[in-house]
């Protein structure tokens, strides 16, 4: 395994690493946010339980990531 590949899976468990996955997250939500609006707008059923979904496995994956993050600091001695 290279240092490059070391480091980069030492920073998806990092904090750091964290909160950028927490804010990608999240900014997909802006995108389901427009598609259940349009499928409102053109009453398209089948588009709205897509939005839904995919907004239940954003909320879903927020609340892993958050999860992680306490545990995180739950590791953590200073944090107490």
């Amino acid at each position: 395994m290279s240092a490059i590949t070391k480091k980069a899976k030492n920073f998806k468990k990092s904090k750091s690493g964290l909160y950028l996955s927490m804010g990608t997250t999240a900014f997909g939500a802006l995108s389901v946010a427009k598609q259940a609006k349009l499928a409102r707008q053109e009453n398209d059923t089948l588009r709205l339980i897509d939005a839904a979904v995919s907004a239940a496995a954003i909320v879903t994956g927020l609340a892993i990531l958050y999860r992680e993050l306490k545990h995180l600091g739950d590791d953590d001695v200073l944090l107490g």
